[in-house]
């Protein structure tokens, strides 16, 4: 009995109570220092998140008109005095630019005698073909479609249009590159098909600036 009650809460004596107590504490650190070892040590069996790669907000998208067919007629970017093979003195002074991010030349062209006109071309992607619209000062167009051939020339013609029609008038205009960067440009019409040609205009590219 007394024993008993030397157990009940409030009882125990504290020498003996401190000695209990102290030794508990001893066997159950070990146990607590495993457990918290496993807590923060991380499992292999979880992967650790992997990092985001950051974003670059700077980084600009591929312009539309860079491709290798869209920078095939950049030979004739420049300012040119442009002679015939009549003359031996220019004749005109003919501007081409590169406008609206390179996806198309601008043509400014200005003879001696006071004729201007301009023309537009590009590349048009969906089709595979170039295409050059002429106006001039005088009223007359000029629709032009095709590319360029094996010898890097660029051939553009209004057959190759959906708006020719078969018997009419066949108007190609060659532009050759030199290999000391001059621009040959030969317009020819042929009214028989393409079995005969004549020479419209024949003039050479030279840049001034």
């Amino acid at each position: 009995m007394r024993i008993r009650k030397m157990l009940e809460p409030g009882i125990l004596p504290t020498a003996w109570a401190s000695s209990y107590f102290r030794e508990s504490w001893l066997r159950a650190r070990p146990l607590l220092g495993a457990v918290l070892a496993t807590l923060l040590v991380p499992s292999p069996l979880i992967e650790p998140a992997q990092a985001q790669p950051a974003t670059d907000s700077t980084v600009k998208p591929t312009p539309a008109c860079a491709s290798d067919d869209h920078r095939a007629f950049d030979f004739w970017i420049g300012v040119w005095d442009v002679t015939t093979a009549e003359q031996d003195e220019p004749a005109a002074e003919n501007r081409i630019s590169r406008e609206h991010a390179g996806c198309v030349l601008r043509e400014d062209y200005t003879t001696k005698g006071g004729y201007s006109g301009m023309s537009m071309s590009f590349y048009d992607a969906a089709r595979k073909a170039w295409h050059q619209t002429w106006i001039g000062a005088d009223g007359s167009a000029l629709f032009l479609e095709g590319g360029p051939n094996d010898q890097g020339e660029m051939v553009l013609s209004n057959r190759n249009t959906p708006y020719y029609q078969e018997g009419t008038m066949i108007n190609r205009i060659t532009w050759t590159p030199h290999a000391d960067g001059n621009v040959r440009q030969h317009w020819q019409a042929s009214k028989d098909g393409g079995t005969t040609w004549t020479t419209i205009f024949d003039g050479l590219y030279v840049k001034s600036r």
